[in-house]
């Protein structure tokens, strides 16, 4: 286990508020990852994708990014 794992299973271990966040955070995380690949994976760009689900390029880029706030029917219409 790197140093990096084991400090995080330390806080984890030691603060569940901290635990929780950061699991919520990292599961975020790999949805904007899986929605990048599935976009790349497609050959489109997220100009390509900001206009089939008519909004901006910056708005694809912090769902790909962050996975922050990301609505369900977004998702669903997502390459």
């Amino acid at each position: 286990m790197d140093e990096v794992q084991a400090f995080i299973d330390e806080q984890k271990a030691l603060d569940p508020e901290f635990a929780e966040s950061f699991d919520e955070g990292y599961e975020q995380f790999k949805i904007g990852v899986l929605l990048r690949q599935a976009r790349e994976s497609a050959g489109l760009t997220q100009e390509d994708i900001a206009g089939k689900l008519m909004t901006n390029k910056s708005t694809i880029s912090r769902i790909e990014n962050y996975s922050q706030d990301v609505r369900l029917s977004m998702l669903m219409h997502y390459t």
